[in-house]
């Protein structure tokens, strides 16, 4: 867990990746609360709060009785929230970072083009 996010954040943001690595698939269900109260020591309330937004997000859906269960539509949004979040907020301070540092526009792309090949062959 990281002590820099809520917990019932932390839930929803696991869940995310585990549906963004492909763990996940849709019309999987996903882990309990009581399963994630297990493993993490952490209260049920909080596990079902982040897998409650998720709900309410339309990431994840209920079956009464049964749990909750992946949508079809689950990795699109959440690929969506993430990109929005990162081209609001992550880039623009990375951006004036590199501003600070006197890198050039050019020398930048030069350094993103060589580090997307890189990961793109690994």
């Amino acid at each position: 867990m990281d002590s820099n996010k809520l917990i019932f954040e932390q839930v929803a943001e696991m869940v995310e990746n585990q549906i963004l690595d492909g763990l996940l698939n849709p019309e999987d269900q996903s882990p309990s609360t009581t399963d994630f109260a297990n493993i993490y020591g952490i209260n049920p309330a909080t596990a079902r709060k982040g897998l409650n937004i998720l709900v309410d997000e339309g990431i994840l859906y209920k079956k009464r009785g049964m749990g909750m269960f992946v949508t079809s539509e689950a990795k699109k949004i959440i690929s969506e929230k993430r990109k929005n979040e990162y081209l609001t907020n992550i880039l623009p301070d990375l951006i004036k970072n590199i501003q600070m540092l006197g890198i050039s526009q050019d020398e930048l792309i030069k350094e993103i083009e060589k580090n997307y090949k890189e990961l793109s062959n690994d």
